[in-house]
């Protein structure tokens, strides 16, 4: 009953930034959590860590070790991404717009509000307060919304909202350090960024972007030996025969006669504000000077996103329209223009490497990665944009299926949490789904008025259940044999029995006076089960034609309906929080548990009444049975989903499905300041922030949903449960809900190899550990450095009697590196017993893994199969061509 979260699957990317680590991982948030993506082995995990409300901001670590997570109540988590773990917590005062690690990674600049904060940046060590604020920069007037870092972590820029790019000193030997201005943008600085020199990787040139779609070029023509900045000195003072001509340096300054400095001159030829001493000082000594004045696109588009390659010199910028471009620089010149959607871009950013581009469209929940090299797609990454209403599990418990209300069906890897087809045929929310029992066949009901059937070999649509006139199905169920389908109705409260060889509708069974919301078949026998909201639970005989065969009655609405894995008992529940179990053999109610109080928690904005005295919505609409039918999950309108003991009428456990207040019905109790006589606080739309600025917030006001009475808390999701599923093996189950597919497993979804950070995993260390009899150090070393003649020789060198020994501390995800390394063994060793052997334990030890990895493990078991079935068929040979010998040897030795 160990069940820990997984992963979570189908939530879409609703905003913030990305990021890429280690050239491969893609880092982006999804709510109040964030998606890691392994872009070469296609595998997305979710890290178990939650923040307070959803993510806004991630900054990763150079070396891809650590990342910081900020969601919108300012609030940071630092977490540890090897490990998964989260190390150190703090909040800060001001809103964060921007926040990026140093090169060397010893330093955090943070943009908070107008401030720019220097931090030290946390490490391993168990600290009192981890986070210590080196240095605070208050010159800015507006917000911050672009940071970035010299190579030698001395100089930042800071682009703000008040169309000024400024350049800040970190060095401790400059006491006195007034930023130098970039001036001329006419709108808010989207990037900011340091040139270097290719061939001596010194700052050369800066490049300021703003949203108008503007990008300067500026250059610093006074350098010093080293390659750094001219350093401000510590004591100011005026430099001789102060504001002549001669001394004030820069094409945007005028004199008078006199050699007194009037006005500062902007790009367009207007006058600026005036230029004092100090301005005079540093233009003087820094020298930087506009060297180019280009537009990315003259257009009515904004620029929302951008990003820029030190190493390649080139920008990426994308703009609210949908279409992106990558220049090549400081020549300016267009290597690609292309459009990936019509909604605004949101993010951008390249990887290590920069051969990759990757994209973020938080108005469509979707993430793009783009090799510009090759022109093609790397990753399109997209999940369900509305809520998610039915999942369903494949029979090897290695798939799963969900359906939304964006009319698509989704079938994911569980393993590798990655979607591999998607079917958009439906043209109405997909409210049901069922695996027939053959694997690669799925059935879809939907509001559309269609039941459909779905080919996962071919990834299409082979048949098409219609009826005469157009329906709503809310259900589904297929009888053991997959040979009868049957949905249940919304509108016209009837049950609709088809031929799944032929496609003919073979009978309706009509009696319930609701909606029929649960349908199941008995898997004993052929008897139906459907729940109505006409209070009713109806066992129907499809075979016999014979109508209703009983009926269970309860006082208030059915919403659903399910059989326990032997077919000896059926669980329903009903509106007033209650879960009745039936005989349906005998017909008599066995039990019943009232799980209103358990369900009970969370307080939505409209109610008038605290979470423990409120009782309107308290219901299970969900339920699952235990693979054994020892217990059953019960999910409904709460943030809980409960685990109750079928046998004792217990509650076993609680699970909170999510932390996040930015959805709704999340806290028990309600801050009472934001209580008014007009109602809730948080419901007067008071945000007057530019959308332009950068993250759209996780609402739907936007989408059609402001109609009156439709939802009264202005889009703002209600936290709830629609489906939930227990894999067939029962090792984990899934529950659909507001943030996405939650999945929980017993099997321990991450393992440590404490060998990954050995610096000392060589070939030598294997032979070392040989020598010492150290074969399972000496087998694991061999299978990190992946090396097929240390992998043999270490197999071959382990003893008979410790086979099992070693076996059992393999890592799992050395499991194919071993069973290809035993399959070649098997063909060319003449140790035939042994390796056999070590087949057989490999087996039974890791045998639960090999078979839910199957689909990665299929090419080395399909080897070791055909290398098992080659030997057998030489050995049968052998024998049979010495049969007579073998008996004549047998009873000469028993004459003797």
């Amino acid at each position: 009953m160990n069940y820990r979260f997984q992963n979570l699957l189908g939530a879409p990317y609703r905003g913030g930034n990305a990021v890429v680590v280690n050239n491969t991982l893609l880092i982006s948030p999804v709510g109040n959590r964030v998606s890691v993506t392994d872009l070469v082995k296609s595998e997305t995990i979710t890290l178990p860590s939650q923040s307070s409300t959803n993510l806004r901001r991630l900054a990763a670590s150079p070396d891809g070790v650590f990342l910081l997570a900020i969601d919108e109540n300012n609030r940071c988590l630092f977490i540890n991404l090897r490990r998964r773990a989260v190390l150190h917590r703090i909040t800060f005062k001001h809103p964060v717009a921007a926040a990026k690690f140093s090169p060397d990674g010893q330093l955090i600049a943070v943009a908070a509000g107008k401030l720019l904060q220097i931090w030290r940046s946390p490490g391993f060590r168990k600290e009192f307060f981890p986070f210590e604020l080196i240095r605070t920069f208050s010159d800015c007037n507006d917000k911050i919304t672009s940071l970035d870092w010299s190579p030698d972590s001395d100089y930042v820029l800071a682009g703000s909202k008040d169309l000024t790019v400024r350049l800040f000193c970190l060095k401790k030997s400059v006491k006195y350090n007034k930023p130098f201005l970039f001036l001329g943008h006419r709108d808010v600085i989207i990037g900011a960024f340091f040139g270097t020199d290719k061939k001596t990787n010194k700052v050369c040139r800066v490049y300021t972007v703003s949203r108008d779609g503007a990008i300067f070029s500026w250059g610093c023509s006074e350098i010093d030996g080293n390659g750094n900045f001219d350093e401000p000195v510590e004591v100011i003072s005026e430099p001789e025969s102060p504001g002549t001509p001669d001394q004030v340096q820069g094409n945007n300054v005028e004199a008078d006669s006199g050699g007194t400095v009037k006005k500062r001159k902007n790009f367009d030829g207007k006058d600026g504000d005036t230029l004092d001493v100090e301005d005079r000082f540093q233009l003087h000594r820094l020298k930087w000077e506009l060297i180019k004045k280009d537009f990315f696109m003259q257009a009515p588009a904004k620029l929302t996103a951008c990003d820029y390659h030190r190493g390649l010199d080139m920008i990426v910028v994308g703009f609210s329209n949908g279409v992106f471009g990558l220049y090549q620089m400081p020549d300016f010149v267009c290597i690609h223009l292309l459009s990936i959607s019509r909604e605004k871009i949101t993010t951008a950013v390249f990887n290590d490497l920069g051969n990759w581009l990757t994209f973020g469209c938080a108005r469509l929940g979707q993430l793009l990665v783009w090799e510009w090299k090759s022109e093609s797609y790397i990753l399109k990454h997209q999940g369900h944009y509305f809520d998610v209403n039915c999942l369903a599990y494949s029979p090897d418990s290695q798939l799963l299926a969900t359906g939304a209300d964006d009319n698509k069906i989704k079938v994911w890897t569980v393993s590798s949490g990655f979607c591999f087809v998607t079917f958009s045929e439906h043209t109405n929310a997909v409210t049901a789904l069922h695996f027939m029992a053959s694997n690669h066949c799925l059935l879809s009901a939907s509001l559309d008025g269609t039941v459909r059937a779905w080919d996962l070999f071919r990834y299409r649509n082979f048949r098409t259940f219609t009826t005469p006139t157009s329906k709503q199905f809310v259900s589904l169920a297929s009888d053991q044999s997959g040979e009868v389908i049957c949905a249940g109705t919304l509108d016209s409260f009837e049950i609709f029995v088809w031929s799944m060889k032929t496609g003919r509708l073979l009978d309706v069974l009509s009696g319930h006076e609701g909606p029929v919301h649960g349908l199941m078949f008995s898997p004993s026998n052929a008897i139906l089960a459907s729940s109505s909201w006409d209070k009713t639970v109806r066992l129907w005989d499809v075979f016999e034609g014979k109508g209703a065969v009983e009926t269970f009655p309860h006082t208030h609405d059915v919403l659903t309906a399910v059989y326990r894995p032997d077919g000896k008992q059926l669980a329903c529940s009903t509106l007033d929080g209650h879960i009745h179990f039936w005989d349906p053999i005998e017909g008599l109610l066995m039990y019943t548990i009232e799980g209103r109080r358990d369900i009970a928690g969370g307080r939505l904005m409209t109610d008038r009444r605290s979470a423990a005295n409120s009782t309107s919505g308290k219901c299970f609409t969900t339920l699952c049975y235990s693979a054994d039918g020892s217990y059953i999950l019960a999910g409904g309108n709460s943030k809980y989903i409960c685990m109750y003991d079928v046998a004792d009428q217990v509650l076993l456990r609680r699970f909170q499905i999510t932390h996040n207040l930015s959805l709704d019905g999340v806290l028990d109790i309600l801050n009472s300041k934001n209580m008014t006589e007009s109602g809730p606080l948080n419901l007067i739309d008071d945000d007057n922030s530019d959308t332009e600025e950068g993250i759209d917030k996780q609402v739907r006001n936007k989408l059609a949903y402001d109609l009156p009475g439709s939802m009264p808390n202005h889009g703002r999701p209600v936290i709830r449960t629609k489906c939930l599923r227990i894999s067939p093996t029962g090792r984990s189950w899934a529950a659909a809900t507001t943030e996405g597919v939650l999945i929980y497993s017993m099997d321990e979804s991450f393992i440590f190899d404490p060998t990954d950070l050995d610096i000392d995993v060589t070939p030598e260390a294997v032979d070392a550990a040989l020598k010492e009899n150290q074969t399972s150090r000496a087998l694991i070393l061999s299978l990190r450095l992946n090396e097929d003649g240390l992998i043999k020789k270490c197999i071959i060198g382990v003893g008979p009697a410790d086979i099992p020994a070693v076996a059992s501390s393999v890592p799992v995800k050395y499991i194919q590196r071993l069973v290809e390394a035993l399959a070649y063994l098997l063909e060319n060793s003449p140790h035939l017993e042994f390796i056999l052997r070590w087949c057989q334990e490999l087996c039974k030890i890791h045998g639960h893994s090999i078979q839910q990895n199957s689909r990665n493990l299929l090419p080395a078991l399909k080897s070791l199969q055909k290398a098992i079935t080659r030997l057998h068929q030489d050995l049968a040979d052998t024998c049979s061509s010495n049969e007579y010998l073998l008996r004549y040897l047998c009873s000469a030795s028993d004459a003797k």
